[in-house]
């Protein structure tokens, strides 16, 4: 489905990633093995049917944007509409490919204004982005001026509705996303200069782990932004719901943002500290026309939207920075 030649030949030229340069095309092939997602062929057949259009323009902010309706032909936009359809659902952006608007689940660009002001500058910087979905953050970080951006996510779908969109978006820009976790990059790699974790720490079962693995990819003074689901409390306080939280199977552990704070301590990072706090409207999560199940609204109690439909807090996310020793 998609060639990832270039992004090894780019590496060939970045020192600091050169040494997982062995192991990294069987990686990505384990990540895409038709065996593991049965829907591949169907991504795979809308990734090679989107139309061929150059865009006039392309531009990041605040939406992601290639070219204009007048590029392409009304049944180009047709074709594109479809195809992209095709890849359901759509959960973080927004995207405009030729006007052609996609609604995402998720308002990304809210966080991103929430999340930039915090970022060391981004100029000539090598980025990751854990858990980056579609990518509409690695974007976004390329437009701020970084050099090169991966971006990392285990879901293949998101993998292709990426370069699905590459494709109008520039297919020569240092923009990849990877089908990959990030038990996946090499133990010590040091890379990077700075590394994002945004919706991730809460689906950890070993949170800790996360916090190491993520200062084990940044270079001595590299900066980690953590972005993550927490509680109202002081040091020590942590939820751990037995159950569901927020409909969701797989959260694990919602501390306070001083429990966070100390966590990161812990594992070795240096100076952290909670930038922002804010709670989850329902204007930035919901259901639209191209995310078309559940959202946040059918997430909390009907008559009281402080807290879940399960009775605990309602999300809160708080954004930490902190920097490798």
């Amino acid at each position: 489905m998609i060639d990832y030649t270039p992004l090894y030949a780019g590496l060939q030229h970045t020192p600091a990633l050169r040494s997982w340069l062995p192991s990294l095309p069987n990686q990505v092939a384990a990540g895409l093995a038709p065996e593991r997602w049965g829907d591949l062929p169907d991504w795979q057949a809308a990734f090679d049917s989107l139309p061929d259009i150059v865009p006039s323009s392309v531009s990041y902010d605040p939406v992601v944007r290639a070219g204009c309706a007048g590029d392409a032909t009304s049944e180009q936009l047709r074709q594109l509409e479809q195809q992209l359809r095709a890849l359901h659902p759509w959960r973080k952006g927004p995207w405009s490919l030729f006007d052609l608007h996609i609604d995402t689940e998720w308002r990304s660009d809210w966080k991103w204004d929430r999340v930039a002001p915090h970022l060391d500058d981004l100029d000539n910087r090598l980025v990751l982005d854990v858990g980056c979905g579609s990518g509409y953050h690695c974007w976004r970080l390329f437009g701020a001026g970084a050099r090169r951006v991966l971006g990392i996510d285990p879901s293949a779908k998101f993998v292709a509705q990426f370069y699905a969109l590459k494709k109008y978006l520039g297919m020569d820009k240092p923009v990849d996303v990877l089908p990959l976790g990030i038990e996946a990059i090499p133990p010590q790699l040091q890379a990077f200069d700075t590394t994002l974790s945004m919706g991730v720490l809460y689906h950890r079962r070993s949170p800790l782990d996360h916090l190491r693995e993520l200062r084990e990819t940044l270079r001595p003074g590299g900066q980690l932004l953590l972005e993550t689901l927490v509680i109202d409390g002081g040091p020590g306080a942590c939820l751990v719901p037995e159950g569901r939280y927020a409909k969701m199977r797989n959260v694990w552990f919602l501390p306070s943002t001083a429990t966070l704070e100390s966590w990161l301590r812990k594992c070795g990072f240096v100076n952290p500290r909670t930038v922002d706090l804010d709670k989850t409207r329902l204007e930035e999560q919901r259901s639209t026309d191209w995310m078309r199940f559940e959202s946040l609204v059918d997430f909390l109690d009907p008559d009281d939207h402080s807290k879940t439909v399960e009775g605990h807090p309602a999300p809160l996310r708080a954004t930490l920075v902190a920097e490798a020793p």
